[in-house]
């Protein structure tokens, strides 16, 4: 068995990340490890893992761990993951990698110098839902597509919530809307050419808490918004000129709706549903991810992929400062 360790005891790694990690078939959580000692006990002992420490250091240079997964605040993502991986761990980490596409190169230097995995943990990727939506779009199901349209949105105003402090990286771009421009990428292998955007920021916290995009892919175009400050709302439509895709809950299947693709013809007269139910998309993104440290060909959402998706965030925030197209 694969032997984690998890760096920090945030809430995306209690209430979502570990409970798959430790019902993957080829992996085991051994090792948690926070700054509060107290912390990092009472957690390894929720799951049974035999080993807490008092600082990410212990966990690291700790011979009874493979890989680590990093669920920090993402201002701590690139520093941590670059440790990890010089001591010689694989490395899953929490999405965003990084605030800015350039802070990247220095931990693909480190994985290539040691020779690990090291991923962003972009867990829609290995959910069959969208290869689903991949497939249609590459066998023509929905013909030439023209246009793409999501959206991503909930409702934090906490200012001790880290999603609300720029220090930490906070703000709605860098958590969630990373999702509809990778999902886009990811579905129809292409990327995007300029983008337009409306960011509007949060006059006490500072954070972006709503921004209206529109991209040009060069054969198809794709509009979204996203929002920390409106109500739930998640959708993602793949329009062609023969029909169109639409997907129910694309990103938190399960907390805003069920996992369902439908597929309409182009005079909206007959549809194909696709439901994919009780699947664990952290759980089948573990296990790829441990599959593939040991050899295997499975697909995984590499740091180039990383670098690609944050030139589109980055371009997103240069846009939203002024009126007119900014090249990604």
């Amino acid at each position: 068995m694969f032997r984690w360790g998890i760096l920090s005891t945030a809430k995306i790694g209690r209430e979502q990340v570990i409970p798959q990690l430790q019902d993957s078939a080829n992996g085991v959580v051994t090792a948690i490890a926070s700054r509060d000692h107290d912390r990092a006990r009472a957690l390894a002992d929720r799951f049974g893992a035999p080993l807490a420490f008092s600082s990410y250091e212990e966990l690291l240079a700790s011979g009874e761990v493979d890989g680590v997964y990093i669920p920090l605040p993402t201002s701590q993502h690139i520093e941590w993951a670059i440790k990890a991986t010089q001591a010689g761990k694989h490395v899953l980490v929490e999405k965003p990698i990084a605030l800015h596409a350039d802070e990247i190169a220095p931990l693909i230097a480190a994985r290539d110098a040691k020779n690990v995995l090291v991923c962003e943990a972009f867990m829609v990727t290995y959910h069959p839902q969208w290869r689903k939506v991949r497939e249609l779009i590459g066998n023509g199901a929905i013909g030439r597509l023209r246009h793409v349209q999501g959206a991503f949105s909930y409702f934090n105003a906490d200012p001790a919530n880290m999603r609300n402090q720029p220090q930490l990286g906070g703000g709605g771009l860098p958590d969630i809307g990373v999702y509809p421009t990778v999902s886009t990428r990811f579905s129809t292998g292409s990327e995007p050419l300029r983008v337009q955007a409306t960011v509007e920021r949060d006059p006490t916290f500072g954070t972006d808490r709503y921004a209206s995009v529109k991209a040009d892919f060069g054969d198809f175009e794709m509009s979204f918004y996203c929002s920390t400050q409106m109500a739930l709302r998640q959708f993602m439509v793949f329009h062609g000129e023969e029909g169109f895709i639409e997907v129910k809950a694309p990103f938190n299947a399960g907390d805003y709706d069920h996992a369902t693709i439908t597929l309409h013809n182009q005079k909206h007269e007959e549809a194909q549903v696709f439901r994919f139910p009780g699947v664990r998309q952290y759980r089948l993104q573990a296990e790829t991810f441990v599959r593939k440290t040991r050899g295997g060909g499975d697909e995984v959402f590499t740091l180039e992929q990383s670098v690609l998706n944050q030139k589109f965030i980055d371009a997103v925030y240069r846009a939203g400062s002024h009126d007119g197209w900014e090249t990604v």
